[in-house]
C-alpha cells in the first residue's frame, strides 16, 4: 500500500497494536500513524509474556532496535517442572524467554515515540465507521472484547466460545527456576497452578480450575483480595509460603475467538480481536506480534489495500488455525485434568507435556532423553523398544504391536464376494508389519450394502472367499491378526461407488432402505422405512449368521460397526432416531437394539476371540451425540462384554461441521479410555509413528488405527521400525522382504573435501 502520506488508525495499545504502529511508521516515515488506547502501560492486565525464538527472529529482521531492547530484558530458562501428589518431575531442553508485559509495552511505547507515532493514551477511539471514512487503513487491535468486530459482525462472522475453567492472573515477587505446573487435589476438586519467571525477582502465577470446582470452593463469592490470599494458601508449597499479588486481577473464563473473515473494506482485525489461543501454550502475544509482521509485509508487497489484506488473511489464517487447534487441545486437557490425576507420575508428566500435540515423544527424546527413557521404562518398554512395538492383549488374542490397519472400503466386490484386490490389499498390509489388519465394513445382507461393490458375509461363497484371505494372512504373515468389521448401511445404502459420487443414490437398480426412523441422509437421498419389531429381529439374526460365517472363515477379531450413520449408529444418535417405541427416546432406549445385536453376536462368536465396537463419539452437529454421551455408550458396551472401543466421529448427518486437524479424533478416545475404563483404539489423522508413540505413552490410547498412511505405504509399520532403529519381536520382516529392511543406497552428492591449502 504505497500511498504517500497514508493515514493509518490503530485501535488498541496492546503489544499487537503498538508493534504494528512501530513497523508501519518505520517502513514509511511519511505515514501518519495514530494509535488510541483507553489505558496506559501501568494499567495492563497480566504480568509475564513468553515469546518464541521464531517470533524473535521475525522481530530482529523487521526492527533490530526493538529486538535489542527485548534481549536486554529477557529472563531465560530451559526446564519444565511438574509437581503432582508430592512428586516432582523435571524435563529439560525446552528453551523459554519471557519478560514483563508492562516492560514490553514500555519498550514498544518508547519505540513508537522515537518513530513519531501519534500515541493517544487515556483516549477512547472514535467510532470505527468514522475512522474508516477519514483514514486509509484502520487496524483493529482492540482485544478479545473487540467493539470493531461487533460493529462489523455480519462481515467478520465471529464465533466466540466460552470454556469451562475459571482462571485468575497473579504474580509472585520471586523467580521460579523453571516453568512450573503444580496440581492441587482439594476437597472441592482439582486445581492447577501455571507459573513462570519473567524477571529476576518476579513470576507469573495463573491459578485455574473447573467452573464447578471454583463455585464449590466459594471463589464466586470471595472478594478479589480473599481470592488472592486463598490461592496463595492452596499453593503455599509452590510459593514457599510467600504471598501473591494482583493487578486488578479477576476470575474469568477463557474465550476462543474465531472469525470467518478478518477484513472489511479498509478495516482489518489483528491479534485477539481476530483470534485467541489459550494461555497454556503462551501464544496470545506471539500471534499478535506475528500478525503485525505479516500485515506490514503484505502492505509493502502488494500494490493496493484490497490485495494486501487478502494476502494477509491467506498467510495468517492457516498458521493461526493450527495454533488454535493446539491451544484447544491444551485447554481441554486442563479442563479434563481430573481424568489424569491417577496416572503414574512419569506418565502424567509426559501426558501434560504432550497435551497440545506440538511436543511429541520424538521431540522430547531430543530435548531430554533421560526423562523420556524413564517414561518409557514406566510404560513397560523393553530397552530399545518404541512404545508402538510393545504387545497388547485383547481377551485370548495378543497383538505384537499397537498398530492397526483401519477399515478401508474398496467398493470392489462382486455380489458381495471379496476378490483378488481384497487379497492383495489386506495381504500386502498384513505383510507390512501391523499387528492387526481390519477388513472394510462387511455387510450382513444384500440390502445392507452401501454400494453394489460392498463385500458381504451373507452367503457361504462369501465366507469361503474370506477364508482364502485369512489363510493367506496367517500363513504368510505369521503373528499378524486379521479382524472383520460387521455392519449394515441403514439409510446410507443403495449409493454409487465412492469415486462415482459419494453418498449419491444409484441412477438405477436401487434397493429399498431401512433405518431406525424414516429420515433421508441428505436432500435427494432415498427415504428409508422405519424398522418394525419383527424386522429388528430379522436384522439381529442376519448379524448372528454373518458372525458365524466370520468365525468359520478364520477371523481373529470381530468389530461391530455402530458408527458413521450406518444402521446401528442410526439408533444411537438422537438426530437419526426419532422412534417413540422402546427403541427410541432416552439414551438407554436408543442403545437397546445395538446392545441386543452385540449380545447375540457375542453369544456365537468364539469366547477366546475379542469383540470391539466402533462408535461415532460425536455427530459434530447441534443436538447430536456428544462426548459425554459417547462415554455412556462405551460404558454400556463394556458392561456387555466389549473388549475395546474403536473411537471414530461423525458421518452421521450430512450437515455436520467437523473440527479437522492432526489427530483430531483422539481426544474422544482419550476421554472414553479414562472415564469408561475400557481399552480404546484411536483413529483420525494419526499420520506418523511419532504420533502413535506419543498417544500410547501419554495413556490416550491402547491401539492406533491408521488408514491413509497404509494406502500411501503398505509397509508403513515396518518402515516405522526401520526409521527408529528397531528390530525386535514387535514386528517381523517377511523372509523374502528382509533385504529391504534398510533404505537402499543412493549415489553420493558430496564433493571431495580439499586436502591442501596452497599459499600464494
Amino acid at each position: 500500500m504505497a500511498t504517500p502520506g497514508a493515514r493509518i488508525a490503530i485501535i488498541g495499545g496492546g503489544p499487537g497494536g503498538l508493534y504494528t504502529a512501530a513497523l508501519l511508521k518505520r517502513r514509511d516515515p511519511d505515514r501518519r500513524v495514530t494509535l488510541w488506547e483507553r489505558t496506559t502501560p501501568d494499567r495492563t492486565f497480566g504480568f509475564g509474556v513468553v515469546l518464541s525464538d521464531e517470533t524473535l527472529g521475525g522481530i530482529e529482521h523487521a526492527d533490530p532496535a526493538v529486538h535489542e531492547a527485548l534481549q536486554r530484558n529477557f529472563t531465560r530458562w530451559d526446564d519444565i517442572e511438574i509437581i503432582h501428589r508430592n512428586t516432582r518431575r523435571t524435563s529439560g531442553g525446552h528453551g523459554f524467554a519471557a519478560l514483563g508485559r508492562k516492560r514490553l509495552l514500555e519498550i514498544l511505547h518508547t519505540r513508537c515515540h522515537a518513530l513519531g507515532v501519534d500515541l493517544r493514551p487515556h483516549t477512547e477511539a472514535p467510532p470505527v465507521q468514522r475512522l474508516a471514512e477519514t483514514h486509509d487503513l484502520v487496524v483493529a487491535a482492540d482485544g478479545v472484547h473487540s467493539t470493531t468486530r461487533e460493529a462489523y459482525a455480519d462481515t467478520f462472522r465471529p464465533r466466540v466460545t466460552t470454556h469451562r475453567c475459571r482462571y485468575i492472573w497473579l504474580a509472585a515477587d520471586f523467580a521460579f527456576d523453571a516453568f512450573r505446573f503444580e496440581i492441587a487435589e482439594t476437597e472441592h476438586g482439582v486445581m492447577q497452578l501455571h507459573g513462570y519467571p519473567f524477571a529476576a525477582d518476579a513470576s507469573t502465577v495463573i491459578v485455574e480450575m473447573r467452573e464447578e470446582v471454583w463455585r464449590a470452593a466459594g471463589f464466586d463469592e470471595a472478594t478479589p483480595q480473599e481470592s488472592v490470599e486463598r490461592c496463595a494458601k492452596i499453593f503455599a508449597d509452590a510459593l514457599g509460603g510467600r504471598p501473591l499479588r494482583s493487578n486488578n486481577s479477576a476470575w474469568t473464563a477463557f474465550r476462543t475467538v474465531v472469525n470467518e473473515r478478518w477484513s472489511h473494506g479498509n478495516v482489518v482485525l489483528l491479534g485477539d480481536a481476530a483470534h485467541t489461543a489459550h494461555f497454556s501454550i503462551g501464544s496470545g502475544t506471539k500471534l499478535a506480534v506475528e500478525d503485525a509482521l505479516a500485515l506490514t509485509a503484505c502492505l509493502e508487497e502488494h500494490p493496493d489495500l484490497r490485495s494486501a489484506l487478502t494476502a494477509y488473511e491467506i498467510e495468517r489464517k492457516p498458521v493461526v488455525a493450527s495454533t488454535q487447534r493446539a491451544a484447544l487441545a491444551s485447554l481441554e486437557w486442563f479442563e479434563n485434568l481430573a481424568l489424569y490425576v491417577d496416572q503414574p507420575p512419569r506418565r502424567f508428566a509426559f501426558n501434560l507435556l504432550t497435551r497440545s500435540r506440538r511436543v511429541t515423544h520424538d521431540n522430547l527424546r531430543l530435548r531430554d532423553p533421560d526423562f523420556t527413557a524413564a517414561v518409557e521404562w514406566e510404560f513397560g518398554c523393553p530397552p530399545g523398544t518404541p512404545p508402538m512395538f510393545t504387545p497388547f492383549r485383547l481377551r485370548g488374542l495378543t497383538l505384537r504391536n499397537r498398530v492397526v490397519v483401519s477399515p478401508m472400503d474398496l467398493y470392489s466386490a462382486a455380489d458381495g464376494i471379496p476378490g483378488d484386490l481384497h487379497l492383495v490389499h489386506l495381504g500386502a498390509r498384513a505383510l507390512g508389519g501391523a499387528a492387526l489388519v481390519m477388513t472394510e465394513m462387511v455387510c450382513v445382507s444384500p440390502e445392507g450394502r452401501i454400494t453394489p461393490g460392498c463385500a458381504g458375509l451373507y452367503t457361504g461363497r462369501q465366507g469361503e472367499a474370506w477364508r482364502r484371505i485369512t489363510d493367506f494372512v496367517h500363513e504368510r504373515a505369521p503373528g499378524t491378526a486379521i479382524g472383520v468389521q460387521l455392519g449394515h448401511s441403514g439409510r446410507k445404502g443403495s449409493t454409487r461407488l465412492m469415486w462415482e459420487g459419494m453418498d449419491e443414490p444409484l441412477p438405477d437398480g436401487n434397493w429399498p432402505l431401512v433405518a431406525a426412523s424414516p429420515l433421508p441422509y441428505k436432500p435427494g437421498s432415498q427415504t428409508p422405512r422405519e424398522l418394525s419389531r419383527a424386522q429388528l429381529t430379522d436384522l439381529r439374526e442376519q448379524f448372528v449368521a454373518a458372525a458365524g460365517r466370520a468365525a468359520r472363515a478364520g477371523f481373529d477379531l470381530l468389530e461391530l460397526h455402530c458408527a458413521h450413520g450406518y444402521l446401528l449408529s442410526g439408533f444411537l444418535s438422537p438426530l437419526t432416531n426419532r422412534r417413540t417405541d422402546a427403541y427410541g427416546g432416552s439414551p438407554a432406549r436408543r442403545l437397546r437394539f445395538p446392545l441386543e445385536v452385540f449380545d447375540a453376536v457375542r453369544a456365537v462368536w468364539p469366547e477366546e476371540r475379542p469383540m470391539t465396537v466402533r462408535i461415532s463419539a460425536t455427530d459434530w452437529a447441534d443436538g447430536g451425540t456428544t462426548a459425554e454421551d459417547a462415554v455412556e455408550i462405551a460404558r454400556a458396551f463394556a458392561a456387555h462384554g466389549a473388549d475395546a472401543i474403536d473411537v471414530s466421529t461423525g458421518q452421521v448427518v450430512a450437515e455436520e461441521v467437523p473440527e479437522y486437524g492432526r489427530s483430531y479424533q483422539t481426544p474422544f478416545a482419550d476421554r472414553i479410555r479414562h472415564e469408561a475404563r475400557i481399552p480404546v483404539i484411536a483413529v483420525g489423522a494419526i499420520s506418523s509413528w511419532d504420533d502413535v508413540n506419543s498417544l500410547l505413552l501419554a495413556g490416550r490410547a491402547d491401539l492406533c488405527a491408521l488408514a491413509r498412511p497404509h494406502l500411501y505405504d503398505p509397509h508403513w509399520t515396518l518402515h516405522a521400525a526401520a526409521e527408529q532403529g528397531y528390530d525386535g519381536p514387535g514386528t517381523l520382516w517377511p523372509a523374502p522382504y528382509r533385504a529391504g529392511s534398510r533404505p537402499p543406497r543412493t549415489g553420493r552428492t558430496d564433493a571431495p573435501k580439499p586436502r591442501l591449502t596452497l599459499g600464494s
